[in-house]
């Protein structure tokens, strides 16, 4: 199954998800399960934006995109954390008038059931979602599962509520769960929001893949005299590796061009999806040893 035919799987949970909840609501009146609803139709516009999302970030490169699309999934992973932070905010204000003006719940019980059977078509969804997450290193798709999963636990989380309300008949329980629910909204989205960013700005890869790259210099150590300026990056599920490999510059251009593929194919092997860029400079060229990224002197007077 493809990650867009993935993506369409969760926007009819939620189109699903969305008639449940809403009929939960409305059978008892709750805030705590208004809470809950308004949450799926975050889930509803999420989808949506994922679903865009990949098919720009699928696009081939061109003209005015030389490094392709990838990209794309960031910012639909950050516009879904900005509609949980609004919707934190609209179950708040929900929840804080609920408290000024108590009303009592009623048909708990359908309302309950309801919310369980929506729980469960989430969890269903999200756990495909994961996995696909994982098959295609989607940034799209992990965030469309964890989301699935928050509003997982944050139905578990009203359900139990409410059947405390139910048991002890205090009402004013019902609208804190709202607020407790839209706290965890909140965290959830601006973790979403911060992976983004960090995506966007061109991080580097964890220390893990680095150390890999890392390893793959060391098998071919004999074979040149030193590297420097590695830089990593990632755009969606792509990985682009640079760096500046010093050679005797007495070896031919094919032996050098030879040296490059052979370290390009493991660090391949390695990464998965990977561009792998290698500029070849002499060593006897004091030049060569500069690293953009400390200051010119430090490493002259190095040499």
């Amino acid at each position: 199954m493809g990650k867009s035919r993935i993506l369409w799987l969760s926007v009819g949970a939620a189109l699903l998800t969305i008639a449940l909840k809403f009929s939960a609501y409305i059978f008892t009146g709750s805030v705590g399960l208004l809470s809950d609803a308004a949450e799926s139709l975050v889930n509803l516009a999420a989808a949506i934006f994922a679903l865009i999302a990949l098919q720009i970030a699928s696009q081939p490169p061109d003209d005015e995109h030389r490094f392709g699309h990838d990209k794309a999934e960031y910012f639909s992973s950050g516009a879904e954390g900005i509609l949980i932070l609004v919707a934190a905010a609209v179950i708040v204000y929900s929840a804080v008038e609920r408290l000024l003006n108590p009303q009592a719940i009623s048909q708990l019980g359908w309302g309950l059931a309801i919310s369980l059977v929506a729980s469960c078509v989430n969890l269903w969804v999200a756990r495909i979602l994961l996995r696909a997450a994982q098959r295609y290193d989607s940034i799209t798709l992990e965030a469309d599962a964890h989301h699935l999963m928050t509003d997982v636990w944050t139905s578990v989380g009203v359900v139990s509520g409410l059947a405390v309300v139910s048991i002890t008949g205090w009402q004013l329980l019902d609208p804190i769960i709202a607020i407790v629910v839209a706290l965890n909204i909140v965290r959830t989205g601006l973790q979403l929001v911060v992976r983004s960013v960090r995506g966007l700005m061109d991080f580097a890869l964890p220390p893990g893949e680095v150390t890999l790259i890392e390893e793959v210099l060391a098998r071919y150590r004999s074979e040149y005299v030193t590297y420097h300026a590695l830089r990593t990056r990632k755009a969606g599920p792509r990985r682009f590796v640079d760096l500046h490999l010093l050679v005797d510059g007495r070896i031919s251009v094919n032996e050098a061009h030879g040296l490059c593929n052979r370290i390009e194919e493991d660090i391949k092997a390695e990464l998965g999806q990977v561009v792998v860029t290698i500029h070849v400079e002499p060593a006897a060229d004091k030049t060569a040893w500069i690293d953009d990224f400390v200051p010119e002197t430090a490493v002259t007077e190095g040499l």
